[in-house]
């Protein structure tokens, strides 16, 4: 099962003692859509983990991102898909990010967290900060 998992890649973008939490858009599934999560995506074919996290941002949010150390990885089955989701500390680049795919966006201390209504797969990256 987990050989068929989506790879995934999630910045936890870190700026002072806050992190970047994006609310996806309305499409999708019920159980993801509006929910809260660390933006990121998929890792395309004979893409590196570090590329298709550069790609993404700057897709999703028209921002540029420093990609740091991985922080784990965490599996997660959805009722029709899987995937497994590998997280990385991130730098914001300069100035403001656009959210071009998300609904809303907050940055959280880490006790703040919890309080948001988070996709599945990004709730088990808490605790992994």
């Amino acid at each position: 099962m987990e050989s068929k998992a989506k790879r995934v890649v999630a910045a936890v973008i870190k700026q002072g003692d806050k992190y970047l939490c994006m609310q996806r858009c309305r499409k999708g599934p019920g159980y993801i859509t509006e929910h809260w999560e660390f933006p990121g995506g998929k890792v395309e074919e004979g893409e590196s983990d570090h590329e298709a996290l550069i790609r993404e941002i700057k897709e999703e949010m028209d921002w540029d991102v420093y990609v740091g150390r991985k922080l784990g990885t965490v599996y997660q089955q959805y009722p029709d898909f899987s995937i497994s989701l590998t997280a990385y500390l991130c730098k914001g680049g300069d100035g403001e990010f656009k959210m071009l795919e998300h609904l809303d966006s907050k940055w959280l201390t880490k006790e703040e967290l919890p309080s948001l209504n988070w996709t599945e797969a990004d709730r088990k990256l808490l605790d992994l900060l």
